[in-house]
């Protein structure tokens, strides 16, 4: 080795010395930060899991016999079969009724058709295929789904929220988190139709954000037999319509006329998506109306008149008080959806979030299902965590108090919901 590199290398070597940060390795943190996004989301995904299936094993530890399970139910029969999931066992294993069924007084009662067939379906080609159980496939396949969902949120965030993600870094797995934690999300581990629906709604609204819109329109006609939420998705399409006409106008963007007739066509189909299943539901049972009334058979009014269900439930759970606790309930959707940090979501997340949760308000009847259903306004969740931006310790903690809230009563929400002791009187 020559002088001259002898000097170079120990004039490297001081100035290493001299500059701690060059020299130091990156520390376990820092290691973790520089793994990819995906990875983040995964971690995420599996450790609000564990957490639930930790709720779901404790829960099963007190649980009767009931019409669904033994004493006791292991994990997998726990998930795959309580409430909704036997009715989707039903569908996988059996299809639909030819006739709908009717009680001594005439009227429709509860069966299989208030139950949309995209995921039972998905289920029973798994066991075609692999000879495997409900109990074992389903419970599998909504894990995955709701893996791939996390994954697609994030990115419908960063792509659909730029000004959002730019006054809040991090809010893409942010809103991942809190999706994850929120009260309902263990039913994304469940045999529901939670995690293809919300899998499908991020998808439809990334797509949307992309100008993908032929894609966009088979995510919406999926979207359409999975569960009843593809009409406010026609609203959507419409505002992004409409803000990409008004840019045009402004000189900020290029509609062609093919690209605007495009859109109105999916809007139409986004809405004629909504009506499919309860077409096919009227032609198959010949009873034109017969979603509608096996929708009634689980409503306390046998009637489904937009937002009449919230005149008589509340005052059924609080009495005089039911009146002021609705309009509250209101006010504070009101504010989320109002608030800063909800505009500075791009147009598609805010307008989704407003038209479903104005959607399931109005066709809902006020219940313990509700909560479940607020799970698919995933955009709220990036509202939530972009209503602190600065300063970064604010942010943080904010952050850090939501999500332990959220944690902690999604294992509440499992342990009050999933405990089924009806006593030696039930069934009725």
């Amino acid at each position: 080795m020559s002088g001259r590199d002898g000097a170079v290398r120990a004039e490297g070597t001081d100035a290493a010395d001299a500059d701690p940060a060059v020299a130091r390795p990156p520390s376990p943190w820092e290691r973790v930060r520089a793994w990819p996004w995906w990875v983040h989301v995964l971690l995420v995904h599996a450790a609000t899991r564990v957490l639930a299936a930790v709720a779901f094993v404790w829960t099963a530890q007190v649980q009767e016999a009931n019409l669904w399970t033994g004493a006791r139910p292991d994990y997998l029969s726990s998930v795959a079969l309580m409430y909704d999931g036997s009715w989707y066992r039903q569908i996988a294993e059996d299809g639909y009724p030819a006739q709908l069924p009717r009680g001594a007084d005439g009227l429709v009662q509860q069966n299989a058709w208030a139950f949309f067939p995209l995921f039972p379906m998905l289920v029973r080609g798994l066991m075609t295929v692999t000879g495997g159980t409900w109990v074992v496939l389903a419970p599998v396949l909504a894990l995955l789904l709701g893996a791939a969902a996390a994954l697609v949120v994030h990115e419908a965030v960063r792509h659909g929220a730029p000004r959002a993600v730019a006054a809040r870094p991090g809010l893409p797995l942010a809103t991942v988190a809190l999706v994850c934690a929120f009260p309902t999300a263990a039913v994304l581990q469940v045999a529901y139709t939670e995690s293809l629906a919300l899998l499908l709604v991020a998808s439809a609204l990334l797509l949307l954000v992309r100008r993908r819109y032929a894609w966009t329109a088979v995510v919406v006609l999926a979207l359409g037999f999975t569960r009843a939420v593809a009409l406010p998705m026609a609203a959507v399409v419409a505002v992004h319509l409409a803000v990409r006409w008004w840019r045009t106008r402004r000189g900020e963007d290029d509609l062609r006329p093919a690209s605007a007739a495009g859109l109105v066509g999916l809007t139409a189909f986004a809405g004629l998506s909504g009506f499919a299943w309860p077409a096919i539901c009227g032609w198959a049972t010949g009873v034109p109306d017969g979603y509608l009334q096996t929708q009634e058979a689980w409503r306390g009014v046998r009637e489904v008149v937009p937002f009449s269900g919230w005149t008589y439930v509340p005052q059924f759970w609080f009495g005089a008080w039911g009146t002021w606790i609705t309009v509250a309930g209101f006010l504070l959707v009101a504010a989320v959806l109002l608030v800063p940090a909800a505009w500075r979501l791009g147009p598609e997340l805010h307008a989704w979030g407003a038209a479903y949760v104005v959607y399931i308000l109005a066709v809902i009847e006020p219940g313990s299902s509700l909560a479940r259903f607020l799970l698919l306004a995933f955009p709220l969740g990036a509202v939530t965590a972009g209503a602190v931006t600065r300063p970064a310790w604010a942010r943080r903690a904010w952050f850090t108090a939501v999500l332990v809230l959220m944690l902690g009563l999604q294992v509440l929400w499992v342990r009050q919901m999933w405990e089924f002791n009806p006593g030696g009187d039930w069934p009725p």
